[in-house]
């Protein structure tokens, strides 16, 4: 056999040896392809993925010294190379898969292609014994490393991971033809063609894989950007859990915090949720405390269970969530792949951590901002209620006490005028003059006050009555159209429509300008509507009426401008649930709708 070997022609040997060099050349750049993924991602898999490249181009430099020198000793190197080569695709394949360490223990397999090589071809004098072992063991663990990887596209249906699949299956076969054909001289130079074209799959591959799992995992972490903070804190961690299992093969997510020195669980989404009320390993614990306290995330191969019957998995990873509103936390994942660890580096995983954390802060923050909204609506609410009943007080004590006071003075007076005449008489009438006037205040007051026609009559009654008075002070006319039948509201409803109109009416007379007002009252769908508009300036217009640009009633905007009897209309309507909108009026004018629910539809 070697005798055959040393016997190639010189032709032969020529092409065989540029086919060799083109090879090696590529062989190299893939390495160096592979040493640039692993300096970019920091994973050790790319790296043991380079080192078995660049002892495959020091297998060609062996074939390469053979066929100038024609010495056996290079046949020997090649073999020894090609075992060496095997033995470092399966550890980076082993790498990838499990995540193991090294240990120089396992230096010791290396020994062996240096042993049986050197047997087969100076003891056994057999090249085909050295040759087909080496080539068996090379084909069979790349025929393993192709299962791996067609397992990881299973598992994360990752396109790259099945394209090198796939070409490492092909590259596998193609390598049992070497101790038959290519040994011997034939399938030259066709086979160094067929390998770089391996070779270029498998660089296209790699690419692909790392494309296809940076994508995915960006895409997991623009999705937390649209996680909407809605309900309580409690349901906001778990939307955001459940957009992290969107990255493949991620079978759990949970949150970790850590206070007064303890590892406490929080959320848990997936096959997480079951840790709940558990107490996580010292394995567990060390990985997620490592994460908080150095701020960097944390992965590792092999997450024990955390309770009896639980599931233990292949991977984990602990990424730091750094919290401005609560202590420092940590996002647990796990599954069944390296997936999102294999192409994502730490920088990737620190910033979906700290968008996951600044997501749990903005959530708490609208938290607490509802909650002291919702205080501020109370107490304003309480507030309105109290100044309301501060009026009513007033307007009896007006109208029981002082009305009572003056009508008493009134008669005392004209007891006095029966009396008396000459100029006593006409000061006397001049008295009572003064005293109905003061009387007709009083009333005035105490309407205002208190429209006592809404507590007796109803809100219909009381806003025609409040458009008569409005258009006999200030005439401007006030047309109302209001139904003959009208569901009963409460006190606080109806008084914050009689409010709003009230209101309204005094910003036409005070800034409008106008001429004529409509006001509607409606019934349907189980709201009452209320819509006040005007002929006056308009949008184009001053004053009042530039508030046909507050559309929505940016309470803020109108604080500023002034208009506080606005936003009070606002609070009031608000609190009911119900909802105002300022816009511009077809007629000119500017246009206020209020809508406040009823309980109650209008009966036939």
């Amino acid at each position: 056999m070697l005798q055959q070997l040393a016997s190639i022609p010189p032709s032969s040997s020529s092409v065989e040896l540029d086919a060799a060099i083109l090879q090696a050349a590529l062989t190299l750049g893939l390495a160096a392809y592979a040493g640039f993924l692993y300096r970019r991602y920091q994973k050790a898999h790319f790296a043991w993925f380079g080192f078995a490249w660049l002892l495959y181009a020091v297998r060609l430099g062996a074939i390469m010294a053979f066929l100038v020198t024609q010495q056996s000793a290079w046949l020997y190197w090649h073999q020894v190379v090609t075992g060496w080569t095997a033995l470092a695709l399966l550890w980076s394949a082993l790498v990838f898969s499990r995540q193991l360490q090294f240990r120089m223990t396992y230096a010791a397999a290396a020994l062996f292609p240096l042993v049986w090589s050197y047997v087969a071809i100076y003891v056994m004098r057999d090249f085909l014994w050295a040759a087909l072992p080496a080539v068996l063991f090379l084909s069979l663990v790349t025929v393993w490393t192709a299962a791996v990887f067609f397992r990881h596209w299973q598992r994360t249906r990752v396109a790259g991971a099945r394209f090198l699949a796939g070409a490492l299956l092909l590259w596998a076969l193609h390598h049992l033809d070497y101790p038959f054909l290519r040994a011997r001289g034939a399938w030259t130079p066709w086979g160094y063609y067929l390998d770089i074209i391996f070779l270029l799959a498998t660089a296209l591959g790699l690419t692909l894989l790392v494309l296809d799992e940076l994508r995915q995992g960006f895409a997991a972490l623009t999705s937390l950007a649209g996680v909407v903070s809605d309900g309580a804190h409690s349901d906001d961690v778990e939307a955001l859990l459940g957009r992290a299992l969107t990255l493949p093969a991620t079978r759990g997510a949970a949150l970790f915090t850590r206070g007064d020195g303890r590892v406490a669980f929080v959320r848990g989404v997936g096959e997480s949720a079951a840790w709940a009320g558990r107490t996580p390993g010292d394995e567990a614990l060390t990985l997620i405390s490592a994460a908080i306290s150095s701020g960097e995330p944390r992965v590792r191969g092999g997450w024990p269970p955390t309770g009896e019957g639980l599931t233990a998995f292949p991977y984990a990873a602990a990424l730091p969530i750094p919290r401005a509103t609560a202590e420092t936390s940590a996002l647990v994942l796990v599954g069944d792949a390296r997936n999102p660890f294999a192409a994502l580096d730490d920088a990737f995983l620190a910033a979906l951590g700290q968008q996951i954390g600044s997501a749990l802060d903005g959530a708490e923050l609208t938290r607490r901002l509802r909650a002291r909204t919702d205080e501020l609506t109370r107490l304003s609410s309480r507030m309105i209620e109290q100044h309301e009943a501060e009026r009513r007080r007033l307007s009896l004590e007006l109208h029981d006490e002082t009305a009572q006071v003056f009508s008493a003075v009134k008669l005392q007076l004209g007891l006095l005028r029966e009396r008396v005449g000459g100029d006593v008489a006409s000061g006397l009438d001049r008295a009572a003059s003064l005293v109905d006037e003061g009387m007709r205040s009083i009333r005035n007051v105490t309407e205002t006050l208190r429209p006592t026609v809404l507590d007796h009559l109803g809100l219909v009654p009381a806003l025609r009555s409040l458009a008569a008075a409005f258009e006999g002070q200030c005439g401007i006319e006030v047309t109302l159209e209001a139904p003959d039948e009208f569901p009963r509201l409460t006190d606080e409803a109806e008084l914050a429509l009689f409010r709003a109109l009230q209101e309204a009416l005094s910003n036409v007379a005070r800034h409008s300008g106008a001429s004529h007002v409509w006001v509607t009252l409606a019934v349907g769908d189980g709201t009452v509507h209320l819509a006040i508009g005007d002929d006056g300036h308009g949008a184009a217009g001053g004053g009042h009426d530039r508030l046909a640009g507050h559309i929505g009633l940016d309470l803020e905007r109108l604080e500023r401008s002034g208009h506080m009897g606005l936003a009070g209309i606002r609070e009031r309507i608000t609190a009911l649930g119900g909802t105002v909108a300022v816009g511009s009026d077809p007629r000119g004018g500017v246009r206020l709708e209020l809508r406040v629910p009823c309980a109650e539809e209008v009966t036939a």
